[in-house]
């Protein structure tokens, strides 16, 4: 594990953004990054919309610890839609939903890290060191999938793929998910028609889908979109 006071004195990240809903929970994790990995500007967001409102405007943390069971979001979906719009930033999950398909799902959708929230302090501070190495980190107990590919679900495969949209894109499968045509969601996001439908194109072509309609079942098996949560959902 690292050295708490070297780590201390050379800091690897010195903004976060904590996106979770429960404030007694965003300030003990506020105290816990202070003090483990020596950030010095911290802010939240008690919503995913909140949240992607602050990159849009132009703030960018060196960090983001993201929760996943959030008011206007439940899952997965979350952190696929935040990697699109924050880039290179790495997203630490931090949740209670900590089961070993859970994680391993997080990792492969872009999670630079998942950290159960029952931790203690120095688990936070391994997985600061970790990630500042350039590795991902997975908490004590994690086994990672046997055999890959063959082992996992269709939601895990979609993830996958939806994964691999840039921030635009995302925005536009939303507004198709929405039933939008591509005319209603050029003027929503003030961008020319024939943009919109290169990104369609371009949309299809990462989803190894045909038509609009097998991109939208798509995002359904991976919980993508607001307007595919329903009562069954399980979060």
């Amino acid at each position: 594990m690292a050295n708490p006071a070297a780590h201390m004195e050379s800091p690897a990240f010195g903004t976060a953004l904590i996106v979770d809903d429960h404030p007694l929970f965003c300030d003990a994790l506020s105290m816990t990054l202070r003090l483990s990995a020596g950030i010095s500007e911290i802010r939240s967001a008690e919503t995913l919309t909140q949240a992607l409102g602050q990159i849009e405007e132009g703030w960018k943390p060196d960090v983001i610890m993201l929760d996943l069971n959030l008011p206007d979001v439940e899952g997965l979906d979350g952190l696929v839609r935040l990697k699109a719009a924050a880039g290179a930033v790495p997203i630490v999950v931090v949740s209670s939903m900590d089961d070993n398909r859970m994680v391993g799902s997080a990792l492969r959708a872009g999670a630079a890290g998942f950290v159960p929230k029952h931790s203690q302090r120095e688990v936070f501070q391994e997985a600061f060191a970790t990630i500042a190495g350039g590795e991902s980190f997975a908490p004590q107990g994690f086994v990672p999938t046997a055999n890959g590919e063959g082992e996992r679900s269709e939601a895990e495969t979609a993830l996958d793929r939806l994964s691999s949209l840039t921030r635009q894109q995302a925005r536009i499968l939303d507004l198709i998910c929405e039933g939008k045509l591509n005319k209603q969601i050029a003027y929503d996001l003030s961008i020319a028609e024939t943009t919109v439908k290169a990104h369609v194109t371009a949309i299809m072509r990462k989803l190894s889908v045909q038509s609009r309609t097998q991109a939208v079942l798509l995002a359904q098996q991976a919980k993508f979109a607001h307007v595919m949560h329903s009562e069954n959902s399980t979060g």
